[in-house]
Formats: C-alpha cells, structure tokens, sequence
C-alpha cells in the first residue's frame, strides 16, 4: 500500500503530465503543488513509485510519466468524476433534444461526445435483445398486402411489407392488430415467440394462415435486428495525438475499424456502471497505447447499450468520464420520453 503523500505525489505526476504533455520533475512538482514536504522528499518518493512500477522515465528526459499501472491507481482511488458546469449540461440537452428519431439521436451523440471530450466517441445502438415492444401496428395496403410496423422502447422502428396467403378484412386486421399488442406491449423481444404461438388458433379457419404469415414476419424482423450496431465518430481527434502513440497510429486506427473490437471495448451492454480500460487492459494489441471510457445508457434505470470514448492514455480522465456520463444520462432521458 502506498502512503498518502505518494498517493498525492502520483496524484500531481498524473495531472501535470496531462495538462503539459512533459515528463514531471520534482522541482516542477513542488512548485506547483502544495505537497508539503521539500524537494529531496519528493524525490525518495517518485523513486518509490518507479520502483513500484506506477511511473517511469522516458529515455530523454529527468522527469518521470505515468505508466498503466499510474493511471489505473489514479483512477481508481485519486480521480473524482469531474461534474459538468450547468452551462455544458444546457448546451448537451439542447444539443439533443433537437433530435427528430433514434438515428439522428445516436449521430448527435457521436458528434457531441468527441466535441465534448476531443476523442473518438462512439455509440452502440440500443439492442433489441433487450429492447421490449412498444407498439406493433398493422396497416392494410391492399386486400392481401399489410405493412408491418414495430415499435420499440428506445424509439427504434422497423417496418415490414407482409404478403398475405388471402384477402384480409379491415375487421379482422384490428382484431389481430389489439390482440398483438395486448400479448406483446412492454414485453421484451425474447418473450415474443412464446407470446404469439397460440394466436392464430383464436381466428376462423380461412384467417389462420394469415395470421401466420404476419406472426412470422414479426419474428422474422426481431431475429434480423439482434445483430449489433454501431457509429463512431472524431477519429481525426486522434492525429492531434501522434506523439502519444510511439510508434504509429496506424495499428490504432485499424482497430477502430473493426466493429468487433469496438464491441469488446464497450462492454456488455447489460452492464451500466463506468468502465475504464486503460493501455494493456485492452485485450486487442493494436490499442495498447489507447484508454477507453465506456458507460451504459438506456431508460428506466436499465442499460440497452454502450457508449463512450477512446483516446490516448495521456487522458483526462475526470473530465472523460464527467462527460461520458453526462451524456448518457441524457440519452437515457431521450429514449424514455421519446
């Protein structure tokens, strides 16, 4: 366990190497922090720290930079989540309120979280595997022809032209129509099927086949749209960067293409708490230079997907993970409204 003073030490090594981009020295470090105790104690006491492996010194210089093990301690234990001033957490809600659907939020989003924190920012689509049904409406278009539209909690809709066997009635189509949503409304996805099975058993003989035809669709379209989604965005953040990444940015960059890893990055959705996987932790080696700041978003108190920021170790992280909660804070209250 590390003392207290080498705790703050640490403390002030981290926030001057992110603030200046330079190595720390201990004279830097008594002068522009009131750690109490004089030059030479700071010295014995950033010793300790590099032989515990929590800094180090680059090659060309006296002073000493964070390592992985720095910054994961600094987070854990020195770092409070930076609140937003009441005029940032203004300009994000009216940022995304504008928003005219689920589309246009997710790209808000984006857009506003790497302007925010000046990383790559990127956004998981709410999934529909734990989604729930909000409404499924039915719409003749033609004796047998029948549009299919369904509604989900986080404001996704997906529409299905249904080629029915036979003509169907206005009449029976607003049976089927109330008797769906009274099965299925504020129901998750995956309890759909076993909702449906006996539906059209409550049909005359001649609409069975029908109902089928438009329950099938409906499955058809939950199982099509359980394959994950995302945007990313601020990529061009990264090249502002390029001493932060010793040897290229390209291995970063091909990662941040692979939606895969993107993924993995994020997390499960189901998990809402903050995340904070920091150089090393990253399992993919192309983003062993790279931090990622990743929290769930979704109404009524569960997650329904990921979203965050990736960006260089050398990161604020209190401000990061402000952020990053501030706008997923807000995305939640969207979807719920919406």
């Amino acid at each position: 366990m590390l003392s207290e003073r080498r705790l703050q030490v640490l403390r002030a090594i981290v926030q001057d190497y992110v603030g200046t981009e330079e190595p720390v020295g201990s004279k830097a470090l008594t002068e522009r922090h009131s750690l109490g105790v004089s030059p030479a104690t700071v010295r014995n006491d950033m010793a300790a720290l590099e032989d515990e492996g929590y800094i180090a010194q680059p090659h060309t210089s006296a002073g000493r930079i964070p390592t992985d093990k720095g910054y994961r301690l600094f987070v854990d234990k020195l770092a409070g989540v930076k609140p937003m001033s009441p005029p940032e957490r203004r300009a994000i809600q009216n940022f995304l309120d504008g928003a005219v659907d689920l589309d246009d939020v997710v790209a808000r989003t984006v857009r506003l979280l790497a302007q925010l924190t000046r990383q790559v920012a990127v956004v998981q689509y709410p999934s529909l595997t734990r989604s729930t049904v909000r409404h499924v409406e039915l719409l003749s278009l033609a004796p047998a022809r029948v549009m299919l539209v369904l509604i989900t909690d986080t404001g996704r809709v997906e529409q299905r032209m249904v080629d029915c066997p036979a003509p169907f009635g206005e009449a029976s189509l607003a049976d089927l129509r109330a008797r769906l949503n009274s099965k299925v409304a504020g129901r998750r996805f995956s309890d759909v099927p076993r909702l449906v099975e006996d539906l059209p058993e409550a049909f005359d003989k001649e609409d069975r086949g029908t109902v089928s035809t438009v329950l099938s669709t409906l499955l058809e379209t939950l199982v099509e749209e359980n394959e994950e989604r995302l945007m990313i965005g601020g990529t061009a953040n990264l090249t502002r960067f390029g001493h932060d990444f010793p040897l290229t940015i390209r291995p970063v960059l091909e990662a941040l293409e692979e939606q895969v890893v993107l993924l993995k990055l994020l997390g499960e959705a189901g998990d809402s708490g903050m995340t904070v996987r920091i150089g090393h932790e990253n399992a993919y080696e192309g983003l062993n230079s790279t931090s990622v700041v990743s929290v769930g978003y979704g109404s009524g108190g569960e997650a329904v997907a990921k979203l965050g920021v990736v960006g260089p170790t050398r990161m604020d992280y209190p401000g990061t993970m402000g952020a990053v909660r501030a706008v997923a804070r807000y995305v939640g209250q969207i979807l719920a409204e919406s």
